[in-house]
């Protein structure tokens, strides 16, 4: 059955014209009157929906039964990504959408290769929150993990706050003598986990320092270094449902 999100009120038994981002895509897949989709909005579950009738711009659909299913990871994962240049953020929002991210924080740090201000960032996070919906409708995942406004990496570690009880920070680092991911006892809390990694060639020293002073333990994942898009995939990867 076709997956759509749907960015409006939904409700079962009422009559509504889909939005026109989302009519376009169902008339893509040329759908008929009488189909049945799917439909989810972000706020919980999803909906089945039959076509009723289609115009040459148009959908129309009867919103059907709610069906109260959520495909989350059980604890909430933060992404801190130092924009990887070129395409790789688009591959990186992907991925981490499917791996099951709650939301996703662009950061500039002082080696990054893409550097984006004002209406240039602007458009590529609108572009990035439309690839995390995209990733949504095919994976399944009933909500959309929030793409954040691009920020200096100084300026996001000066309004993180501090760590909740509850809640775990890691910065993903090649310094000698880190500990490994593995080795911490955040598995046995429940709370959100927060993960940073910067961008190629990784954060300066500076910036590492800063990232601990703001509750970030330095971890490694291993003996292999891993692409600055690679990284915090493979530990979403490593969460369990």
């Amino acid at each position: 059955m076709p997956r759509f999100h749907c960015p409006a009120p939904l409700a079962t038994g009422t009559a509504l014209s889909l939005p026109a981002c989302t009519a376009r895509h169902v008339q893509v897949l040329r759908l008929q009157p009488g189909h049945t989709i799917t439909l989810f909005n972000g706020e919980g579950g999803e909906f089945e929906a039959t076509v009723t009738r289609m115009g040459r711009s148009d959908v129309d659909v009867e919103v059907g039964l709610h069906l109260a299913i959520e495909r989350e990871l059980s604890r909430a994962v933060h992404l801190v990504v130092a924009m990887p240049a070129n395409d790789r953020m688009d591959w990186l929002v992907e991925k981490a959408t499917e791996l099951g991210a709650a939301s996703i924080q662009p950061v500039m740090a002082a080696h990054n290769v893409l550097r984006l201000k004002g209406e240039r960032a602007d458009k590529k996070v609108a572009h990035w929150q439309a690839v995390a919906v995209g990733a949504c409708e095919q994976c399944g995942r009933n909500r959309v993990p929030l793409l954040h406004p691009v920020l200096d990496l100084a300026d996001w570690l000066r309004r993180a706050g501090p760590v909740a009880p509850e809640q775990t920070r890691v910065l993903l680092s090649l310094r000698e003598g880190t500990r490994p991911l593995a080795a911490l006892p955040w598995a046995q809390h429940p709370g959100a986990l927060t993960v940073l990694n910067g961008p190629e060639g990784g954060l300066n020293r500076e910036e590492e320092d800063a990232a601990v002073a703001a509750g970030f333990v330095p971890v490694t994942l291993g003996a292999r270094v891993l692409r600055a898009e690679t990284a915090p995939l493979a530990v979403l990867a490593g969460l369990p449902d």
